[in-house]
């Protein structure tokens, strides 16, 4: 099929459900070859969605893709998943870096066993991804490596504090965000001039995720939550974006504005509706 990510091949962690399922349709049904990985192939125990569901969706599209069952805290399925990727699809052209453990708590009690499985989530596996992948981004002369952050890596600034309840228990979890914006930047800094283009991005409010509706959707307000459509909408531009255009952290709604999108469907065919609409001039 045609489209603007016909011929490429794209690797999506975390693609059972949420961002990750999204960003994976929405690639296939613009003509890209996806690899997708999670931990979960057929069932969840509390959470709906799964890797087999993403493949049937990404497959009526037309193109191929394949399914990589691992668990990124594991040094081993890590170690695998970009040969597996390729070994069916061919060289890895955008890598989306999407997976994550989202565990919160209190800093005063928070066992160190879960800020090592947090950091290794998400900080270890979209580096050591990164580096199986820009090799052969290198040799091509192109690539786009987009990870997936968090607006919790972003400092408070001093009393007094603007937080909600919940936004009290993501320290953890926000230093490694933190982190992968600090490892976006390095990586965009010795990439550049290669054709491999390396950005963040993160929603501007929250996307009700299945986990974040579990987790926090309760305590939202409407005005606080962003539509699943436009946060695909701009991680999916920085997986075209130009060679020039690394290094940035964004958020999705800035991304739309910067350049004027419509937040299209899932299955990229029509304008979302009450999505955001192109802006004037």
């Amino acid at each position: 099929m045609g489209g603007r990510f016909s011929g490429r091949v794209a690797l999506v962690t975390g693609a059972s459900r949420g961002v990750g399922a999204a960003a994976a349709t929405r690639l296939a049904a613009e003509g890209a070859s996806v690899a997708i990985v999670a931990r979960t192939l057929d069932h969840h125990p509390s959470l709906p969605g799964s890797l087999t569901g993403t493949a049937e969706r990404i497959r009526s599209f037309g193109v191929r893709s394949v399914v990589v069952v691992a668990d990124l805290t594991n040094p081993e399925d890590r170690a695998r998943i970009v040969d597996e990727a390729v070994d069916a699809l061919g060289p890895v052209d955008v890598l989306v870096n999407n997976a994550a453990a989202n565990i919160g708590g209190p800093l005063l009690d928070f066992p160190a066993k879960r800020v090592r499985l947090s950091m290794e989530a998400n900080v270890v596996a979209p580096l050591e991804l990164a580096q199986r992948v820009v090799p052969g981004m290198v040799e091509r002369g192109e690539g786009w490596i987009v990870n997936l952050s968090s607006a919790t890596a972003n400092l408070q600034g001093g009393a007094p504090f603007d937080v909600t309840e919940s936004s009290k228990l993501l320290g953890v979890y926000g230093a490694s965000k933190a982190a992968l914006n600090r490892v976006t930047d390095g990586l965009a800094v010795q990439l550049h001039g290669t054709g491999v283009r390396v950005n963040s991005v993160q929603p501007r409010a929250a996307v009700l995720s299945e986990g974040a509706a579990a987790l926090v959707g309760a305590s939202l307000r409407p005005d606080q939550i962003e539509s699943m459509e436009a946060m695909v909408e701009g991680l999916v531009a920085l997986c075209d974006c130009g060679p020039d255009h690394t290094g940035h952290i964004e958020d999705s709604l800035g991304i739309i504005e910067r350049l004027g999108l419509t937040v299209m469907e899932l299955d990229g065919s029509r304008p979302f509706p009450g999505g955001i609409r192109p802006l004037p001039g």
